[in-house]
């Protein structure tokens, strides 16, 4: 090979640098939304009498998260850990449980939770897509 295209290659190489690490899964936004969306609609179909989960659907919904975030580069093994962890279902709960103040649901008051769980169908947003009248 000829020196200049072994110095081309080799001035590639080092201005490409090192790989960008990826960020924690707990600081990924795309999944962090979702799993935040799924465990408010989860709340609202508990304590709602009138609204069911799409099952279904949100099965179909964790598999394409799942796929995502290995696209992405994470491991089987650091998604499994970022699922077990006991710390991020507890952030993830309490972002879920300030979303539902927020929007007025009220433990105890199962038609507060319909109330937010109607709106979010009626909205078309993610929450609402996980649920379903029945």
């Amino acid at each position: 090979m000829k020196p200049i295209a072994v110095a081309l290659i080799a001035a590639t190489l080092l201005a490409a640098g090192p790989a960008v690490a990826l960020e924690p899964l707990s600081q990924e936004k795309y999944v962090n939304d979702r799993l935040i969306a799924a465990r408010i609609a989860d709340r609202i179909r508990r304590e709602c009498p009138t609204l069911d989960a799409r099952i279904l659907y949100a099965y179909g919904e964790a598999r394409k998260l799942k796929r995502y975030a290995e696209q992405k580069g994470y491991s089987a093994k650091e998604i499994d850990a970022f699922l077990d962890s006991k710390e991020d279902k507890k952030r993830i709960y309490a972002v879920a449980d300030d979303y539902l103040n927020r929007k007025g649901a009220r433990k105890g008051d199962a038609q507060s939770y319909c109330a937010v769980g109607q709106q979010a169908i009626a909205d078309k947003n993610l929450i609402g897509s996980f649920l379903v009248a029945k």
